[in-house]
């Protein structure tokens, strides 16, 4: 069966460590002994999008305070900005049901993803799927900033451009014509070196 590294529960984020993530298997049951539990809700989700996707090699879930704003609209991602382009073409959405506790609610969160790469849970949060962990980590780097942008052009008040259906479609054209991979492992390695710099440790 398949094995899984999930962030312990109770620990800040600045103070997790490579070796205290918690290895899991598909039912969420520890496979090494941890001195933190881990997150149930938080693992349904994931494990319910791995077993679907067979390209995932990592999937990231958030509740950032943009993200969340956005997803509780009812138009949902607006093309307002370039970094919107590279998230609407490969974006899904999935309507809020509660806490992710209930395995009834993995079929449709499934189905309502398919084969997109972009999961907005409705009143909840973003999603991303990605090959790699970079990979995943760019993708969501674009869709927390294309929130971002449109809660604050929202805010400004002003009447909103919204791009037109050529431009969105050359934007996609784009990114489909980039090798896979390409943008993410060009940021990862400088990600990683700022990492060192600001919370060294984290890897041990």
């Amino acid at each position: 069966g398949h094995h899984f590294l999930i962030n312990p529960y109770g620990l800040r984020f600045d103070e997790i460590t490579a070796s205290s993530l918690g290895l899991v298997d598909q039912a969420c049951q520890k496979l090494r002994e941890s001195p933190f539990p881990v997150n149930p809700a938080g693992f349904t989700i994931h494990s319910c999008v791995h077993a679907v996707r067979e390209d995932a090699g990592c999937v990231l879930h958030t509740h950032s305070r943009a993200g969340v704003a956005v997803s509780a609209q009812k138009a949902g991602l607006l093309p307002l900005s370039q970094q919107s382009t590279l998230v609407l073409g490969s974006l899904a959405y999935h309507d809020y049901e509660g806490i992710a506790l209930h395995e009834d609610e993995k079929p449709r969160l499934q189905a309502d993803l398919g084969h997109a790469n972009f999961l907005m849970l409705r009143n909840h949060g973003l999603l991303t799927v990605g090959r790699t962990i970079p990979d995943a980590f760019l993708a969501m780097y674009f869709f927390e900033s294309a929130c971002r942008i449109q809660i604050d052009a929202q805010g400004a008040g002003a009447e909103l451009q919204l791009i037109g259906p050529g431009p969105m479609a050359a934007n996609a054209n784009a990114g489909k014509a980039a090798p896979a991979g390409q943008g993410s492992m060009l940021a990862w390695p400088a990600l990683l070196r700022k990492l060192d710099r600001e919370n060294p440790g984290y890897d041990t």
